[in-house]
């Protein structure tokens, strides 16, 4: 038997086989392009894409967790919309004449690297967000679809961290506990795991790749 321990976000205790969530690498290649503005088109096509999907995510979460925490994809959108991110990735394409993919991912890195180095705590759990909102319009850039949880019995979900989107996506029915190997207590999806009344625990220094879906597990919050 195999113990691990880690931070609790939501007491509770779950018994229950494992569901180890593994997102689906996203190979950003740094592509030359010639017609800049026709890479700028693609990008707004895209944000307004990923603003679409952000508001039905908010729609969702307003039922199932409530008006304040519901707000985290109202912040993700007002990221969308900030100047400053939006600058970067107009500067990377034209300067650099390259595809909007990786001009979205080397300004999410950017980003994300600026805010976890922050000293305020609330701050630094912003680099996920960031981190988020890039991977989003990377997958629809790249005309990818969003990763889901697939279970036919409610689960004790494993991952190495897990998205705000991807938690409030989960059909909270089929979830028994979170567990992740990253992630801080002023996440958001450690903030909806509390709200959705979820068992889970964080920063557990856990190996994934020794862990199997369909395995046993009892998780104590």
């Amino acid at each position: 038997m195999q113990i691990y321990k880690g931070k609790s976000v939501f007491g509770g205790i779950a018994i229950g086989k494992i569901s180890v969530y593994k997102k689906d690498e996203q190979l950003v290649k740094r592509v030359k392009i010639e017609d800049a503005d026709a890479e700028m088109e693609r990008y707004t096509d895209a944000r307004n894409i990923a603003a679409a999907q952000l508001q039905k995510l908010y729609d969702k979460a307003l039922k199932e967790v409530g008006e304040a925490n519901a707000a985290i994809f109202e912040v993700h959108q007002m990221m969308l919309d900030d100047d400053d991110y939006l600058d970067s990735i107009h500067n990377i394409i034209r300067t650099e004449s390259v595809n909007a993919e990786y001009a979205v991912a080397t300004t999410g890195d950017n980003f994300s690297s600026m805010f976890a180095q922050m000293d305020d705590d609330y701050m630094k759990a912003r680099a996920a967000d960031v981190k988020d909102i890039s991977d989003r319009l990377v997958r629809v850039l790249s005309g990818h679809g969003d990763g889901e949880l697939e279970a036919s019995e409610p689960v004790i979900v494993v991952a190495e961290d897990l998205a705000p989107s991807e938690t409030v996506q989960m059909d909270k029915s089929k979830v028994l506990a979170f567990v992740t190997r990253k992630g801080s207590s002023n996440s958001h999806t450690a903030i909806l795991a509390r709200m959705m009344n979820i068992p889970a625990l964080i920063g557990v220094p856990m190996d994934l790749n020794g862990l199997k879906t369909g395995m046993t597990a009892v998780v104590d919050g």
